[in-house]
């Protein structure tokens, strides 16, 4: 049986400020990555969590992604917005998935195209912004 003390908790809480902090305050050197976190106890990478999804551990170490991945659903938004947007869930190389936008006509991005972090926070939503790595090659029917 687990115990978990005060103790446990204030350092679960410190690291993660600890691990939030440096989205919020980056310098423009960062501003093109994206930081996660990985459980030190089970390797499982996730993106902004205090507590590991599968293992329920504490001890996150943060790392930098590469900014490779591949979208795995987009959907086209087109409330509060003057014009149509996508909202993307990419799956990161890395393994975790985050929620931003991929550049390009919003019903022209689909699931399984590759794409590459162009900017860690976009201006007026704070998510990160995608671009394609390769012109998707589709048959016309």
């Amino acid at each position: 049986m687990y115990h978990h003390s005060g103790s446990a908790a204030q350092q679960a809480a410190g690291s993660a400020a600890g691990v939030l902090e440096p989205r919020i305050d980056r310098a423009s050197a960062d501003d093109e990555s994206i930081l996660f976190q990985r459980c030190t106890w089970c390797g499982t990478a996730m993106y902004h969590r205090l507590l590991c999804p599968v293992c329920q551990g504490s001890d996150l170490r943060t790392e930098r992604s590469e900014g490779i991945g591949t979208v795995r659903h987009s959907t086209v938004v087109h409330r509060n917005t003057p014009a149509a947007r996508n909202v993307s869930l990419i799956e990161m190389a890395e393994g975790f998935v985050v929620r931003g936008r991929v550049m390009g006509p919003p019903i022209g991005i689909h699931s399984g195209d590759r794409v590459r972090l162009s900017t860690a926070k976009d201006p007026v939503r704070g998510e990160p912004v995608f671009q394609l790595v390769d012109e998707p090659y589709r048959a016309w029917s």
